[in-house]
Formats: structure tokens, C-alpha cells, sequence
């Protein structure tokens, strides 16, 4: 049994928030290059440019991405054999994002009751997400998921009679409806199968893919392909402003569900995708 100390967990969790909102990945910046190079629009093309310009001078300067920097969400594999010794994981986690978010001078989004409104003041509690898996490493995936864009998702439960089509029609039309609002270009991510719950969360979970890696099952990779062509089609455009380029990418992470059910979730992504990992 491997041991590793709560702290070693805290003081990674607190560089992932503040390496994220201040770094794009390349996977990020190479999609916006490309993106900005097959943009119909001038004034699209120009958005994207700024778009860029922003995440160097991020970098450069040692300034968050964006004001809103999102709720700290987290998807944790955890080795069957280790042990973390100290503080429990969760609470590792949650005081390293209190130091990352105190340390990196990130804004504070969490509110203590979803009715009474008043601001936690350290962005905590995280969201985690954790799985059991074999080996004796930890992986910690982080994301910051700003209010514009998640406020975007969707779900729905089809009957299976409504099949690829009706996932198709789902998708799109949420992205429609969500206009400028999350800020394109967007990365989308998608659920299918599972039940209520487990939609949602694959559908945030394909998210962490680089973008525009495509599934490894073939008939999920060419449905990727089609409603990311579909959504450039309806011309919302970077910042909504119209243009051919409003997604940099459609993710799809499908399971197993029920023979009355046919879930679908969509997470909606801003074209700030602040997402980064950390093995221990």
C-alpha cells in the first residue's frame, strides 16, 4: 500500500486552480489558432485574435483568464492502493483550493445555501467526482466552470424511438438557445445512456478530452463529426457575433442504460477552457 500525505494532495490541488486560470492548454490556444484561420467572418477572425492575445498576456503577466473563475470541479482516480494519510482526501482537496484561490487571487463564486446567497468566501466546497480504479497512483483532474457557459447545460430523457436524430435535435437546439451567452467558440460536451445523473456528469467528463480528439467507437466519432458541422452552420459566431466557427469541438461520452430510456446531457464549455491534471 502506497501512503501519501493530505498535504502533498493540498499543495497540487492549489497549483492545479491557479496554473488553470492562468494557462490555457496548447490543445485551447492550437484550437483557437485553427479556428481563427478557417473563420469566414472578419469580424470573427478579429474576436479570435483577441481571444488569443488574452490568454498570452495571462500568461505573460500573471493574470486570470477570465473574472469568473468558476466553480472548482474535480474528476479524482483513485489508485485501489493507496492510502492518504492526514486530512481525508476531500478535505485536502477543499484546502487546496482555499490556498489556490486565496494565493492566485482568483474571484470567490460559492455561495453557502443555493436560496440565501452568501458568498462562502474561499470558492469551497469543490465539486469532486471520484472513481476507484486500479494501481497505486492519484490523478486529479481539475476544471473551472465559469456560470456563463454552465448555465447553458441541458438534459433530457428521450424514448429510444427518438434515436440519433433526436440526440442531434437536442444538442442543437441547446446550443441555439444558448446564443452568446457562454461565450463561443465553445467546446461541447455530451452524455448519452446512463441514467439522469450519470448523463450529466459524462457529459461534463468529455470535456477533459483534448479538444478534438474524437471517440474511440467509430459511430460516436462520425455523430461528433456531424453535430459539430451542424452547430457551425446556425452562424452565432465567436462572441455571438456571427461567423462559421461557433464550437472548436463536439465531445460525446456514451454508457450503458435502460431499454425504456435514452438520456442526453449536453455541458457547454466557453472558449476559456480552463482545465488542467496532476498524477501523484
Amino acid at each position: 500500500m502506497r501512503l501519501i500525505e493530505s498535504q502533498t494532495i493540498v499543495q497540487a490541488v492549489k497549483n492545479l486552480c491557479i496554473e488553470a486560470n492562468y494557462n490555457l492548454k496548447e490543445d485551447v490556444t492550437a484550437a483557437l489558432r485553427m479556428a481563427r484561420e478557417r473563420e469566414k467572418s472578419e469580424t470573427g477572425r478579429e474576436i479570435l485574435g483577441q481571444l488569443l492575445e488574452n490568454a498570452e498576456i495571462a500568461r505573460k503577466d500573471g493574470y486570470p483568464l477570465c473574472q469568473d473563475t468558476g466553480v472548482a470541479v474535480f474528476f479524482i482516480e483513485m489508485g485501489q492502493e493507496v492510502s492518504v494519510t492526514g486530512a481525508g482526501l476531500y478535505e485536502a482537496v477543499n484546502q487546496g483550493v482555499r490556498e489556490g484561490y486565496e494565493k492566485g487571487f482568483l474571484r470567490k463564486s460559492m455561495v453557502v445555501h443555493p436560496l440565501k446567497r452568501v458568498n462562502t468566501g474561499d470558492n469551497t466546497p469543490a465539486i469532486i467526482h471520484m472513481e476507484c480504479v486500479p494501481g497505486d497512483r492519484i490523478k486529479i483532474d481539475f476544471m473551472a466552470k465559469g456560470g456563463g457557459c454552465e448555465n447553458m447545460s441541458g438534459l433530457t430523457i428521450l424514448t429510444p424511438a427518438a434515436g440519433i436524430a433526436g440526440v442531434k435535435e437536442f444538442v442543437i437546439k441547446r446550443v441555439r438557445e444558448a446564443g452568446s451567452n457562454p461565450c463561443p467558440p465553445i467546446i461541447v460536451g455530451v452524455g448519452i445512456g446512463g441514467n439522469f445523473e450519470k448523463a450529466a456528469i459524462l457529459s461534463k467528463k468529455a470535456l477533459l478530452r483534448p479538444i478534438g480528439s474524437r471517440s474511440t467507437d467509430p459511430d460516436v466519432a462520425r455523430l461528433e463529426e456531424e453535430i459539430l458541422n451542424d452547430i457551425n452552420q446556425l452562424g452565432i459566431g465567436p462572441q455571438g457575433l456571427g461567423g462559421s466557427v461557433t464550437a472548436l469541438s463536439v465531445q460525446i461520452e456514451v454508457f450503458p442504460c435502460h431499454i425504456a430510456s435514452l438520456p442526453v446531457a449536453v455541458n457547454i464549455e466557453c472558449h476559456s477552457h480552463r482545465h488542467t491534471e496532476v498524477i501523484l
